[in-house]
């Protein structure tokens, strides 16, 4: 709609705006209409309209099997469109149009911002199924009449309280009509039985919706004045009330179709098993989450134990071994804990990929530094810490073996993401400017055991490819290519 309305219009951005606020209401005008919507809007010159929105109910059958968006018309084609703009008011005259043999009735309302029309809807209800309607649908009827005179007034939509279509309730979800004074005129079946879910078991006419709505909640004193106003419909309001037995969330629309207010409609949305379903899954997640924070205190713990036990050996093999393998639960222990601090199963790989560099370069404090650039982005968990013990490895080799006692130098992380959508990889590369590689060195036969880890999760885990080859000028350079999630 924003680059329909600025290449053939001359509404500012102000218009724009309340253009996209009426869009995110009519939904609820062309369920009320059993109708379909489209907005037009005059062209600079002043010469055609161009249809800039549209919208098909959700309670009837539509009039517009194509879409209608970005078609241009010219003035005076259709008379009720220019009358509507011109007189600033709701044109219903002329016969129905036939439309690929069906009968429609097309109706023009003005849209009114400050005293201006900025455009007309045109309302075309399918007629091929007319019937003698039931109070439901005369409820619907009389309810869009009023909203329809709002509009063109200017007094709808409300500023300030954009609404979101899918969270919100809609019209076949349950409706309730109220007069001024707050009492129920009418109540679909479906609001209804939203209200028996809460323990009303009477029916709703009659009723004055805001006091039986704060009486059926659960809390009392200044709330229930306060929800007592809002489920009167005195005011443009969402809220929710939750009972013993259910949940229904609410939204009041005050009715003002010649500036008074007449009355008011309430839609509603029994929201139970939804809430149910959102307490479940903070529940899972909180268990997921303590259970990320167990593995990763009982994985410090075995680090621990594994620490002590090095300092009681007097073997120097037998000691560094263990203290590799102290870092190598170290960075499945790091995983753990960015996990446990997440609502899914996804870290910030950047993170991990800091800490477990500051980890291992305590191998050789001062001598050698580290450093990262590019960014790894966000990884499954399954991703995740395979690659964060992969990462361990290849850093941990490059600072035991490509540096002499007493050499300085860098070890250089980076990571770059690419690929399609569907094939997402990731490449890291850590390269250092130690002493290189020996003669006749295949990273694919040698038997280091860290290499041998290395090379059973890149391939075997994560699906990639490992390669070690000298670098350029000095040192050695490591390449991992895995796939990732598109996820960045």
């Amino acid at each position: 709609m924003n680059d329909l309305v600025r290449q053939h219009t001359a509404l500012g951005d102000s218009d724009l705006e309340w253009l996209h606020l009426l869009v995110s209401e009519w939904q609820l005008l062309a369920d009320l209409s059993f109708a379909d919507l489209v907005l037009w809007v005059p062209t600079r010159d002043g010469t055609r309209y161009v249809s800039v929105a549209q919208m098909r109910p959700n309670t009837g059958p539509t009039s517009y099997q194509d879409d209608m968006v970005g078609h241009l018309v010219p003035r005076g084609r259709r008379p009720m469109l220019d009358a509507a703009l011109d007189e600033g008011r709701i044109v219903r005259e002329g016969d129905p149009e036939w439309r690929e043999e069906v009968p429609v009735r097309v109706e023009s309302i003005p849209v009114r911002r400050e005293g201006r029309v900025l455009g007309v809807i045109a309302r075309n209800t399918n007629l091929l199924t007319v019937r003698t309607p039931s109070r439901l649908e005369l409820t619907y009827l009389q309810s869009a009449s009023d909203l329809a005179q709002m509009i063109a007034a200017g007094s709808f939509p409300f500023p300030g309280q954009q609404v979101d279509m899918d969270a919100s309730p809609r019209v076949g979800d349950g409706l309730i009509r109220l007069d001024a004074d707050g009492v129920v005129q009418y109540a679909s079946p479906n609001a209804l039985s939203a209200y028996h879910r809460l323990g009303f078991s009477a029916d709703l006419v009659g009723h004055h919706l805001g006091r039986t709505t704060a009486e059926l909640a659960p809390t009392h004193g200044p709330v229930d004045e306060a929800l007592d106003k809002v489920a009167s419909g005195w005011a443009p309001r969402e809220f929710e009330i939750e009972g013993d037995e259910g949940s229904i969330q609410l939204r009041a629309i005050p009715l003002k179709p010649k500036g008074t207010r007449i009355g008011s409609l309430v839609l509603l949305r029994d929201v139970t098993e939804l809430r149910r379903r959102e307490r479940e899954l903070i529940t899972k997640d909180a268990t997921i989450r303590e259970i990320h924070h167990r593995v990763k205190n009982n994985l410090q713990t075995v680090a621990a134990l594994l620490r002590l036990q090095a300092r009681r050996i007097d073997s120097v093999g037998g000691r560094e071994a263990l203290e590799e393998a102290v870092r190598r639960v170290g960075s499945i222990a790091i995983v753990h804990e960015t996990l446990s601090q997440n609502l899914d199963e996804r870290v910030e790989f950047d993170e991990i990929a800091d800490r477990v560099l500051a980890m291992v370069a305590e191998i050789s404090p001062g001598r050698v530094t580290g450093r990262r650039s590019g960014r790894f982005g966000i990884l499954d968990a399954e991703v995740a810490t395979p690659l964060s013990m992969v990462l361990t490895e290849v850093l941990q080799n490059a600072l035991e073996h490509g540096y002499r006692q007493g050499d300085t130098g860098t070890v250089e992380v980076s990571a770059v993401r690419g690929g399609t959508s569907k094939e997402a990889r990731l490449l890291v590369t850590v390269q250092d400017d130690g002493v290189g590689l020996p003669d006749g060195f295949d990273a694919k036969s040698a038997g280091n055991l860290g290499l041998q880890i290395v090379r059973t999760l890149v391939e075997g885990e994560l699906g990639g490819t490992f390669d070690m080859v000298p670098a350029p000028g000095r040192g050695t350079r490591v390449v991992l290519d895995v796939p990732v999630r598109s996820q960045k």
